[in-house]
């Protein structure tokens, strides 16, 4: 394994060849020698909303969730929920803080929380996740499908879904409309 990639973000290159992940920024949650866990931060479920979630599983709408959107977290077990969130939460036993600032809950008390308007101050819920097997997102990055770069926050939570893919690019000092879907060797 070379360097650890938890807390860091996963920004497509022009030409990924599954357009689940095309123009995806995926931040890493989980990053071992047993494989990798990350959510996309920059799709939503087309169609639903926070609220729509919490009316699913019989918690009060309420202020905090109004008009907030759930996001397409990644292919795999897409009916399971994962909130990312700014660490001024404490969450429970199932919060994994995965840096300094964020941290990921993957329990149903903390949708109680955003409801009440008691939740955290960043909040990103996505339905699945993305996984890498062991050594699989390494040679992804390798055969460059990948760039990787520093998290920032403010890319993370910013609610223009959009603007992610270039923002994050752009923090790399890399312009999108230079970049080739063609990889080269020296």
């Amino acid at each position: 394994m070379s360097q650890d990639l938890t807390g860091k973000l996963l920004i497509a290159m022009p030409g990924m060849g599954d357009p689940r992940f095309d123009r995806s920024v995926v931040y890493i949650c989980a990053y071992s020698d047993e494989g990798t866990m990350g959510l996309i931060v920059n799709k939503r479920v087309p169609d639903i909303t926070l609220d729509d979630l919490l009316d699913q599983l019989e918690i009060g709408v309420g202020t905090g969730s109004a008009g907030v959107g759930v996001h397409f977290g990644g292919p795999v077990e897409g009916g399971r929920g994962f909130v990312l969130h700014s660490q001024d939460y404490p969450g429970t036993e199932g919060t994994l803080s995965v840096t300094s600032t964020i941290s990921m809950t993957a329990t149903k008390d903390i949708l109680v929380d955003i409801a009440k308007g008691a939740g955290p101050e960043q909040a990103l819920t996505a339905l699945g996740y993305a996984g890498w097997g062991p050594g699989q997102l390494e040679d992804e990055i390798q055969q460059n499908a990948w760039l990787t770069a520093d998290a920032d926050n403010a890319i993370v939570f910013d609610p223009d879904n959009d603007a992610k893919w270039t923002r994050a690019l752009g923090h790399l000092g890399i312009d999108p409309l230079l970049l080739s879907a063609e990889g080269g060797r020296a």
